[in-house]
């Protein structure tokens, strides 16, 4: 009796946990598949081109992280659900790691192609901005002690931050003059740049880094339930 039970306790589990389990997979096929499958021999990019299946799919993450966050900003000012404004924190920190190490992986990325960390760049600066932006969001938060004056202010905050965002990395840059692939007339990675073999890479590589950072929102989410928990019995 027991042993049918076990099957369907594990059967649910994984019915339950199905998209954690793709996002790993997904992300170790990237890491190895990366590392080996051919790339195009292109001049000044060469190896580093690589680098494509890790940098481009943080940003994807982020915007995927922060629309998230957005729309349970909203979803609190209508419901003044708690959990609500708990999911929207968690994702923006979330959507900040994401963005770090998309600044990071880019900074690695333009001194082997521009030869420089961080040339003056269009898109460079505002993926900064953006940036900081949202790291204000976390500041006013903790500058408000009263929890339902914070959830408010701040979902009002993350609900103008996210247009303003969008405007920095996707408008802007692309109006002026950028180093930057797909911006300023400068064209994205097209099909000779992204030949057949990278894209078996590429696009598993953005979909396993978003399953891998909503699965990491929601890790956060489950540890400030508890902290919220712990804090009430005290």
């Amino acid at each position: 009796m027991s042993l049918p039970l076990a099957r369907l306790k594990r059967s649910k589990m994984m019915h339950k946990n199905w998209w954690k389990i793709l996002g790993s997979i997904l992300i170790l096929y990237t890491v190895i598949g990366g590392l080996l499958i051919p790339v195009p021999k292109l001049p000044i990019l060469h190896e580093s081109i690589r680098n494509l299946y890790f940098h481009v799919p943080m940003w994807f993450s982020m915007i995927v992280i922060y629309t998230v966050s957005v729309i349970y900003s909203i979803k609190y000012l209508n419901s003044n659900n708690e959990n609500h404004d708990l999911i929207a924190v968690e994702c923006v920190n979330t959507g900040i790691v994401c963005s770090f190490v998309g600044l990071a992986t880019g900074m690695i990325w333009a001194n082997f192609t521009w030869g420089d960390f961080w040339p003056n760049d269009p898109k460079l600066n505002s993926a900064a901005i953006a940036t900081l932006m949202y790291l204000a969001y976390i500041v006013l938060r903790g500058s408000i002690d009263e929890e339902q004056k914070r959830a408010k202010i701040s979902a009002i905050y993350n609900i103008f931050a996210y247009p303003v965002m969008v405007v920095l990395i996707f408008v802007l840059p692309r109006l002026t003059d950028s180093l930057h692939p797909g911006n300023g007339g400068n064209p994205g990675f097209g099909s000779y740049d992204l030949d057949s073999n990278m894209r078996l890479v590429f696009y598993p590589a953005v979909i396993g880094w978003i399953l891998i950072s909503v699965w990491i929102m929601t890790i956060r989410y489950r540890i400030r339930l508890i902290e919220n928990k712990q804090n009430q019995i005290i």
